[in-house]
This record gives structure tokens, sequence and C-alpha cells, in this order.
């Protein structure tokens, strides 16, 4: 079974390819479930090289199957603050694609695709949508477009006129792939295509996304990105594990400490109280 390269070092070093196009095409497709074809990629972080950047991030000027303009956003990242880093990319995209002097009329929808691999949220879900609706808070209604509106920027809902987020945990799919969207997180998330999958995109991530296709210096600096990802989790796993070990460490602390105040009250000493809770005499001295 040939070996693909896994989608985050794609997304970075091949899929701003225009001979590549074809790979993004499909997976937003699948997403959004009309035909989105990309004009061009427009000026993004991910145009920096260092391999440790932790910004991961492809900005496109893309058509839907009305022919009309939108721009896709994709991030891969990972950090702490990752729902703002969404808000902050998606206000940077409509601020910065529209002429000086342009009126409001002529922002431009915008899609923010999140790939993300590692704990966002808790959810039971994989995909998530999110958009903007405007909801009563007496009769709870949402708020409709009236005809001129609608008939001028052609959409139903007042929600299709603001940013749309997508976010893919793709680290929690862990059953067989049914749908087109599920063949897609099946890669995203192990680096593999199944022969029987047929999700538009893939077939072109087959031809195009071999290791074998890497020349030895590419695929040297690939698999220096996979053991730093490996590297990057044992990190992060440490970091948690100590977190949990010094919570639990203070909790203890805690535990201990309110126990020798109950026994104080109760008239116990000093030396009594320390072996009975293991606390310093120091400690005891200050309650």
């Amino acid at each position: 079974m040939a070996s693909y390269i896994r989608f985050d070092w794609a997304m970075k070093r091949l899929l701003r390819n225009k001979a590549n196009f074809g790979v993004l095409e499909g997976l937003l497709t699948t997403l959004l479930e009309e035909k989105i074809t990309i004009r061009h990629l427009l000026e993004s972080e991910s145009n920096q090289d260092d391999e440790f950047d932790k910004y991961n991030r492809v900005d496109m000027l893309a058509e839907d199957s009305k022919g009309k303009l939108i721009l896709i956003e994709i991030q891969n990242n990972n950090e702490y603050a990752y729902f703002q880093r969404m808000l902050f990319g998606t206000s940077k995209l409509v601020t910065e694609y529209i002429n000086r002097g342009e009126g409001y009329d002529k922002v431009r929808k915008v899609y923010s695709v999140n790939i993300v691999y590692f704990s966002l949220g808790h959810g039971k879900d994989i995909v998530y949508h999110g958009k903007t609706e405007f909801r009563g808070i007496h009769e709870h209604d949402i708020l409709k477009l009236t005809p001129f509106p609608r008939q001028t920027f052609q959409v139903d809902e007042v929600s299709q006129l603001y940013p749309e987020y997508y976010i893919l945990k793709v680290n929690d799919f862990n059953a067989v792939a049914k749908t087109p969207l599920e063949e897609w997180i099946y890669y995203l998330n192990t680096g593999e295509i199944s022969e029987r999958a047929g999700a538009p995109g893939l077939a072109e991530a087959r031809e195009r996304l071999q290791v074998d296709h890497m020349t030895k210096v590419e695929r040297d600096a690939y698999f220096r990105h996979l053991d730093n990802i490996v590297i990057l989790r044992d990190n992060i796993n440490t970091e948690r594990a100590e977190g949990r070990a010094e919570g639990w460490a203070e909790g203890r602390t805690e535990i201990a400490l309110e126990i020798a105040r109950k026994l104080k009250d109760r008239g116990f000493s000093l030396s009594e109280i320390k072996d009975a809770t293991g606390l310093d005499v120091q400690d005891l001295q200050k309650l």
C-alpha cells in the first residue's frame, strides 16, 4: 500500500502549487457540499518556510457553484487560544481583502475551515459548524432578511452574510469511513487513503501526495517533521502529567491544612498535628 504525505505537511509545502489545487478543492467541495473552485491563493502566514513555524494556514479566493467569489481560510494550528485564533483569522480576511473606500456591500463571504490535531473543547462529534444568527430575547425568533437585501445579496438568511466556521476534530475519528467526509477525515487522521475511497480530491491526493514521489531532500525534511510531531506530543503529554501530579499534590496539601485547622481548634498540640498530617511545623505555626 502506498504511503501518503500527511495533510498538515502537504498543506504547508505542496498544496500552494496550482497543479495541486484539486486536492484542496475536493476537501472543500466535500465539506461545503457544493462545487468549489480555487481561483488563487492569497498572501498568508503559510508563506513562511520555517518548519517549526507554529502557523500553518492557507488563505484562498474561491468560487462557489453559483459563480460567487468567497474567501476561504484553512488553519491547522495547536495553541491554547485557538477559538480566538479562528476569530482573528476571519476578521483579518474580511478587512484585508476589501479595497479602501469600497462600501460594506463589497464585504465577501468567509469560510474558516479548521483542521485540529489536538483536543479542542468538549463534544461527541468530529465535525462542528458555526454560524451567526440573531435570536430575539423575548420571542426567541430568528431575525430574517427583508426582500431587498435578499435580492441584492442573493441569500436567504442573515447568517449567510457572516463568516462560517468548520472544525474538524480529526484525532477523534476512530470508525470505518462510510461517507465522503469521513473518508477525508480518515486521511487527515491517519495519512492513509483507502483504495475504496471516492471522495472528491482523494484521487488527486493519491496521485500527487505519495511519499515515494518526494526528492531525498524533501523526504528528509518530511521525516524530521514527523519526528518533531512525536516529540511535541510527548512534551505535551509530559506537561499534562506533571500538571496533574502538581494538582494532586496541591490538593493533598489543602486537605491536610484543613484537617490541621480542625485539630488545632480542638486543642491538639503542634507535635500531634504534625504527626497526624505530615505538615511542617513552620506551616502549622501559620494556622
